[in-house]
């Protein structure tokens, strides 16, 4: 019995992608140096993204998620930077750019973000300029990275505010940020990333205080597009209902690593880490009883500065093993059509 019922139109193996990856990550690690000691946000992560598929980066708050998609655009913060690890970005003319290792302010870095990869943030109000009307803020995003006029700008603003399901585009065209209602502020966002038809879309829980319905309607408006445009969409969340719904593979995070990754099919219904399973556990079910508590993944994420020895999941793991989870930490194995990293999928553990 599957943990989550899968959509009828995602209950079969999801197919291989076809051709190369967008991005390529390999052993990136992204620290934050700060006056109490340095916070290993991410830590050895290794992803592909494809052309016209959904990742869904999956875990509680703390994990690193939008660390690591901030990392690919070169947006992190100080005290933060990348330390280890590439990024290779292949390009439309067959180029190949290490991201991780673009310099700061060049050209090249410049030409790749916004115009081949965009990304929609968690929270539209902070991202979008409080004294600048919505049309001016995409008109500028449009002039920047697309060799047309002023009036053709206009005419492409318009268009994508329509596009994305806003009503009377021309007059909201005029319209400040916080005229807007969040889902239309959210949906303005989208259509700013959209601007330039990126080849990847990095979509930082764009859903988040949003109710259902517009949820859905965000959700659907990206996954049309997805399809329109042939672009891969990295989309960072911790709504199982959503990766359930969307996601062609899944890649589940806890403190800066990659836990477990494979297609969503696989996952949902033969989850083999621990946290996964305890994250699909904790999902309310129809019909269940009444009665019946729901599980909790026991105590919290670890602070930052006091990473565990060993496998960092093991102060919260039920099937945690004294003199090997404490001493050794575990590399991602291929295990069925899953990838985990886990001591319980690896030869070394004998199983009854």
């Amino acid at each position: 019995m599957p943990l989550i019922r899968m959509p009828t139109d995602l209950a079969h193996m999801i197919p291989a992608p076809e051709g190369p990856p967008l991005i390529e990550m390999r052993g990136l690690k992204t620290h934050f140096f700060t006056e109490d000691g340095v916070v290993k946000a991410v830590e050895g992560v290794d992803l592909d993204i494809y052309p016209n598929r959904t990742l869904c980066i999956l875990g509680e708050s703390g994990c690193g998620k939008s660390i690591m998609a901030r990392s690919i655009l070169r947006i992190v913060d100080a005290p933060g930077r990348i330390t280890a690890g590439s990024i290779l970005y292949r390009a439309a003319d067959g180029r190949t750019v290490d991201l991780a290792k673009a310099r700061h302010g060049s050209r090249e870095l410049r030409e790749i973000r916004g115009q081949d990869i965009a990304m929609i943030f968690q929270e539209p109000m902070v991202s979008l300029g409080p004294i600048q009307k919505i049309g001016r803020q995409i008109v500028e995003t449009i002039l920047l990275h697309r060799n047309v006029s002023k009036r053709e700008a206009r005419e492409i603003a318009i268009e994508l505010l329509d596009k994305v399901g806003i009503p009377k585009p021309a007059e909201r065209y005029e319209a400040y940020p916080f005229e807007l209602s969040g889902g239309m502020r959210q949906r303005a966002m989208i259509a700013m990333a959209l601007s330039c038809q990126p080849r990847l879309l990095i979509a930082d829980e764009p859903t988040t205080a949003l109710d259902v319905t517009t949820q859905a309607q965000i959700l659907d408006l990206i996954a049309e597009l997805k399809d329109e445009l042939g672009m891969g969409v990295m989309l960072i969340t911790h709504d199982l209902g959503v990766v359930a719904e969307v996601a062609e593979e899944v890649a589940v995070m806890y403190m800066g690593q990659v836990v477990e990754r494979g297609d969503v099919y696989s996952i949902f219904e033969n989850p083999l880490h621990p946290y996964t399973r305890a994250l699909l556990n904790s999902v309310p079910r129809l019909g269940a009883p009444k009665q019946r508590r729901l599980p909790a993944i026991r105590g919290m994420v670890p602070h930052p500065l006091a990473r565990p020895s060993g496998c960092t999941f093991r102060t919260r793991c039920d099937q945690f093993m004294p003199g090997l989870c404490d001493v050794r930490e575990p590399d991602l194995v291929r295990r069925n059509e899953s990838e985990v990293a886990c001591f319980l999928h690896t030869r070394e553990v004998p199983h009854d």
